[in-house]
């Protein structure tokens, strides 16, 4: 007699959608995928909002770990710190069950049900790339924007700043957001297109282009280096 097959809503990774990038030691892609449909999930080729598990093998990591856009990052920021410019450094910390109305209603919406991805004391809360130095600033932000109920405009404001230079990740979404507010709070925005990146290409120069649209100086990080190194 056939064993009953189990019940779908009892499978570990039913409600899951999964992403896989780079090389898997012990599977291939397509096996892997298989597997994801025997326990319940599905799979999709790029990560998206509704992605609620990201899967990266070891060459996927390597990848990300030394990708040009972070060490223009990195750049950036070892520049800045040789002329003197001040460094902050902002990340997005999610409080799971605990974050707003409004937040919870649009991801339900979206039809966003996987974990949250920015947990304090997890990797998703941690910083790739460049790395705060002692005794420089860090801002932990539970909105998109860095101004949001962070009172950074106030403190740039009493130190007499009056220009950002942006980096980061998502170009649309928190570095767009920073951006925007930027403007709004009477702040010169400078972008450093290619320190920051998306999920995809497309929205990476999109975002750019509209800020450029409205007054943001979108310029390569190395023309930043070039004109700190003559100001110092």
């Amino acid at each position: 007699m056939p064993s009953p097959s189990p019940d779908p809503g009892c499978l570990p990774l039913t409600g899951q959608l999964v992403v896989f990038t780079g090389k898997l030691s012990s599977l291939g892609r397509k096996e892997a995928r298989a597997l994801v449909a025997r326990l319940g999930g599905t799979t999709a080729d790029e990560v998206t909002p509704k992605t609620t598990m990201l899967v990266v093998g070891a060459e996927g990591f390597g990848t990300l770990q030394t990708s040009n856009k972070l060490k223009k990052a990195e750049e950036l920021v070892e520049a800045a710190r040789a002329a003197g410019v001040t460094v902050m450094f902002v990340r997005l910390v999610s409080n799971p069950g605990a974050e707003s109305r409004v937040i919870h209603e649009a991801r339900a919406r979206q039809g966003e049900q996987g974990p949250d991805l920015c947990v304090e004391g997890s990797h998703g809360a941690d910083f790739i790339g460049p790395q705060p130095l002692s005794g420089e600033t860090v801002i932990s932000k539970h909105r998109y924007s860095a101004f949001a109920r962070t009172g950074l405009a106030d403190r740039l404001h009493s130190m007499g700043v009056d220009t950002l230079v942006l980096a980061g990740l998502t170009t649309e979404c928190c570095v767009a957001s920073s951006a925007w507010d930027g403007f709004e709070l009477d702040f010169h925005v400078f972008i450093a297109a290619d320190a920051c990146a998306a999920y995809e290409k497309g929205l990476h120069d999109q975002a750019l282009k509209a800020l450029a649209l409205s007054g943001a100086t979108v310029v390569p990080t190395a023309e930043f280096t070039a004109f700190w190194k003559k100001s110092k």
